[in-house]
């Protein structure tokens, strides 16, 4: 299979999983990009079984409602039940690298949200050590080259992402040349740089389930 149809493969793989779980009044979380996208075409079959969803991106949202499924305002409900969504990197601990499409503190967000997270991906993503997928940064616009400053000091190369707005109206640096053997540590040393809204690492609260689609059908992978 090639790598879009590794996507539809694990995108029809998380509908599977979550299906069972699904009541009337349950919402939904669904992440940003283009696996995200594969599951929301597959759950769109399903759109009866559940009364909406959140959604992580205005992109997102506005795929989930051309299929018919509403959207909820993540103010506006008290309970996620599951959040499904992609990665750029993702480790053996199920440790992320996610923002590629700039809307990482917004996933964090709905994940924080949710009782449970379920990370898609093809096995291209899957990774020994986290850092060959640039790290994303949002931050203030005012203080973007103060963080870069602060991030230099931390081992990296922050490069600005020209031309990329945040749907939160912040800007995105990109972290190269890390290895990063303590995701938890790093995660939080980035977010306690003054300008910075939330960096791309997902390790204080990494993914509770990996579905990873590979040459031989999709993997359910649990944390190690």
């Amino acid at each position: 299979m090639n790598q879009d149809q590794l996507k539809q493969a694990v995108g029809q793989a998380a509908v599977d999983y979550i299906l069972p779980k699904l009541e009337s009044d349950t919402i939904v979380g669904v992440g940003t990009g283009s696996t995200a996208n594969c599951f929301i075409d597959a759950l769109a079959a399903h759109k009866g079984a559940f009364d909406a969803a959140v959604s992580s991106s205005e992109a997102s949202a506005a795929r989930l409602r051309s299929h018919g499924i509403t959207v909820y305002e993540l103010n506006a409900v008290d309970k996620v039940l599951v959040y499904v969504d992609g990665a750029d990197e993702c480790n053996a601990s199920l440790e992320l690298i996610k923002g590629g499409g700039a809307a990482h503190t917004r996933e964090k967000i709905v994940t924080a949200c949710s009782q449970e997270f379920v990370c898609i991906a093809d096995e291209s993503k899957w990774v020994a050590t986290l850092g060959k997928f640039p790290l994303p940064v949002e931050v203030i616009p005012m203080a973007r080259a103060y963080v870069a400053r602060q991030l230099v000091k931390l081992g990296g190369d922050p490069v600005h992402r020209m031309g990329c707005i945040t749907d939160n109206g912040n800007e995105i640096i990109d972290l190269h040349g890390m290895s990063i053997t303590d995701a938890k540590a790093l995660e939080t040393d980035i977010n306690q740089i003054a300008g910075v809204v939330a960096n791309g690492l997902f390790a204080r609260r990494p993914a509770d389930l990996l579905l990873l689609a590979g040459s031989q059908g999709v993997r359910t992978i649990y944390a190690k």
